[in-house]
């Protein structure tokens, strides 16, 4: 059964997902980089941009796992890019070049409606007005029987954690401390939803958490 799962999301130790005042020149905030050096160098994320090998052990056994048996993807407008308001023109179709990272259907959250966007290596962006449970819906749909990633940003994964909808949430927590920027978990009680931690473990750039939702 398809499951909706937040996957390979690094947070700095002071709980942010991302940096303040992101930009076309910091897509993830001021600082915000540096909560992803622990994906940077393993195998997944180098052979997904052609850049060599890359490294194995526990970074990327989580790499590769975030990957793995996903059939469809929800990003929240500021994942897809820094372009507020309506769509001014087509030109933005991301941050990821003409073949983005995903291979499957993308469902994007926005209030701006815009025709979908078919991208090579069979990655389609579809731009969903309807709220988060509308995406929901279409992206389970597409995923046909596989598992759905939430990808961010911050405030996507808590509407949907917020909704009682994730089921698993692996978090990098990055030896980063940032002092500002969007805060993940603030005001959201995980015990009250149902989460426990299923598994942790550390590498030498990351401690990696799972926390997977008893079913009711």
């Amino acid at each position: 059964m398809s499951k909706l799962k937040v996957l390979a999301f690094s947070i700095s130790i002071d709980g942010y997902g991302a940096g303040p005042d992101q930009s076309l020149q910091n897509p993830l905030g001021i600082g915000g980089l540096a909560l992803h050096e622990w994906a940077f160098p393993t195998q997944t994320f180098q052979r997904m941009h052609g850049q060599g090998e890359g490294s194995t052990g526990i970074d990327e056994d989580f790499a590769a796992r975030s990957f793995a048996n996903v059939g469809a993807w929800i990003l929240g407008r500021n994942m897809f890019g820094p372009v507020r308001g309506a769509w001014p023109d087509e030109e933005w179709k991301g941050w990821w070049g003409d073949e983005p990272p995903y291979h499957v259907p993308v469902f994007v959250l926005t209030h701006h409606p815009r025709a979908p966007i078919v991208m090579k290596g069979g990655t389609t962006f579809h731009f969903v007005t309807g709220g988060i449970h509308e995406a929901f819906e279409r992206a389970r749909e597409a995923a046909a029987g596989k598992d759905v990633r939430v990808g961010g940003g911050v405030q996507t994964v808590r509407e949907y954690l917020i909704a009682g909808l994730i089921d698993e949430m692996h978090l990098a927590i990055a030896p980063v401390l940032l002092g500002r920027g969007e805060s993940l978990l603030t005001g959201i009680d995980l015990t009250a939803l149902g989460f426990r931690c299923s598994e942790h473990v550390a590498s030498p750039s990351a401690m990696h958490v799972v926390l997977t939702r008893e079913a009711s």
